[in-house]
């Protein structure tokens, strides 16, 4: 749907810049050029099939056309540059929020860290432990293996011992020739 005004040219401007983008784009204005330069022709662009009105009349319709909308366009105007800020602030807001969940994300990394290194840690203490245990049994084997060791030699010893008596006794007990004097 297309509006269509025919206003003079100072009001022309005044009424063009009021009008939001997309709403500037459903009315058209006459004249329809976008320069509001003093030196034109105030009849330049206005369309030649219409009837000639009063130009007071005119005056007064633009006037009263202008004072019952623009201060309804000046409130939405204000409106949407506030709503504008209010999502400038909400954007950054949100940015900060999305900035406290990554750290809070490199958080929850460094605390996955530390339990891992309590894990580590305990691994390492109980395999600390098993090779002390181990290292005991190991001094305690070699200690054994040292007293059946000294064992085992005495008893070769005494064994030792044991033969050369038998020898010698029996060396005793073997008849000697007797000497003649």
């Amino acid at each position: 749907m297309m509006i269509s005004f025919v206003l003079p040219r100072n009001h022309f401007c005044e009424l063009r810049s009021v009008f939001p983008p997309k709403l500037a784009m459903k009315v058209s204005f006459f004249p329809p050029t976008n320069s509001c330069s003093s030196d034109a022709s105030p009849d330049e662009g206005v369309v030649e099939d219409l009837p000639i009105i009063d130009e007071k009349a005119v005056e007064q319709l633009t006037e009263g056309l202008i004072s019952h909308y623009l201060p309804d366009l000046q409130r939405s105007k204000s409106a949407l540059h506030e709503l504008t800020q209010n999502q400038v602030v909400l954007l950054e807001t949100l940015e900060q929020e999305i900035t406290k969940f990554k750290e809070c994300n490199y958080i929850l990394d460094v605390d996955a860290l530390f339990s891992e290194a309590k894990h580590y840690h305990s691994k390492l203490v109980s395999i600390r432990n098993e090779m002390l245990m181990l290292h005991e049994k190991t001094s305690k084997l070699k200690k054994r293996a040292l007293k059946l060791q000294q064992k085992r030699q005495k008893e070769e010893l005494e064994q030792e011992q044991q033969r050369e008596k038998e020898l010698e006794r029996e060396k005793q007990l073997t008849a000697k020739p007797a000497r003649r004097t």
